[in-house]
C-alpha cells in the first residue's frame, strides 16, 4: 500500500497556518503528566464553547471518548441525534456498526480514542460548513497534541479534507497512508455511508486490515 509523505494541504493547515500535526515542543513534559486529567480539562473548556452557532441548537457538546494515551485516534465528522442526546460519539446506528468493525479487527474501543471534527450536532444532521469546522478545529488540534496518536483514521469526507487534503475525494483517498509530522493518517468511509451503501463495507474492511497490520506492528508501515 502506498505511503504518501508529501505536504498535502488540508483545511487544518489552512485555518491553523501550519502543517499537521504540530511538533510537540512540550511532549516530554506532557508524558510525565496526567494526560487523562489534562484531556478532561480540555473537555470542560469545550463544553462552554460558543465559537459558532451550533451550540445554541444542540443539546450537548460531544467532545470525545476513550484512552488519553491511545495510539489510535478515530476522527468522524459531527455528532448525530443519539450522540447529541447522550454526549458520547458514535453511539447511534453508525456507531454500532463501527463497534462491529472494531470487534472484527480485534481493536478494543476502550484502548483507542474517538472524536469528531465538529463537536456539536448540526441541524438535521447536515454536514458542518467550513466556518463551523474552522471554529471547532482548535478543540481537535488540542486533542491531537495531547493524545499524540501514532495513527489517525479519518472516517468520512469531512475528516479526510480536514486532516489530509482540502480537495480530497474519499473514494480516491481511502486506503492510502499519509505521513505528517511522524503521524500516519489513513482515510476510510464513514460507517453511516455503509448504512446507505452496504457495497462499501468491503473497502472499509480492506482499510481496517491495513490499519490493524500497522497497529499491531508499527515497523511494518503502510
Amino acid at each position: 500500500m502506498r505511503l504518501i509523505t508529501g505536504e498535502q494541504i488540508s483545511l487544518f493547515d489552512l485555518i491553523n497556518n501550519h502543517t499537521f500535526p504540530l511538533q510537540h515542543k512540550d511532549s516530554v513534559e506532557r508524558r510525565g503528566k496526567d494526560k487523562a486529567g489534562l484531556l478532561e480539562g480540555l473537555k470542560t473548556s469545550a463544553l462552554s464553547c460558543t465559537r459558532c452557532n451550533l451550540r445554541s441548537s444542540c443539546s450537548k457538546v460531544v467532545f470525545g471518548e476513550g484512552n488519553a494515551d491511545a495510539r489510535l485516534l478515530l476522527v468522524g465528522e459531527a455528532p448525530g441525534a443519539d450522540e447529541d442526546r447522550l454526549g458520547i460519539p458514535f453511539v447511534g446506528r453508525a456507531g454500532k456498526l463501527l463497534d462491529r468493525i472494531l470487534e472484527a479487527a480485534s481493536i478494543k474501543r476502550e484502548e483507542i480514542y474517538i472524536t469528531n471534527v465538529v463537536k456539536c450536532r448540526p441541524p438535521s444532521n447536515r454536514l458542518p460548513v467550513q466556518s463551523e469546522t474552522a471554529a471547532c478545529l482548535p478543540h481537535l488540534k488540542e486533542q491531537i497534541e495531547l493524545i499524540e496518536p501514532e495513527i489517525i483514521v479519518c472516517l468520512g469526507a469531512l475528516a479526510t479534507r480536514t486532516l489530509i487534503d482540502k480537495n480530497a475525494s474519499i473514494s480516491r483517498s481511502r486506503g492510502t497512508w499519509h505521513e505528517k509530522g511522524g503521524c500516519r493518517i489513513i482515510a476510510t468511509f464513514h460507517p453511516a455511508a455503509l448504512l446507505r451503501d452496504p457495497g462499501k463495507k468491503k473497502y472499509v474492511w480492506e482499510d481496517f486490515k491495513e490499519i490493524v497490520k500497522y497497529y499491531n506492528n508499527p515497523d511494518l508501515g503502510g
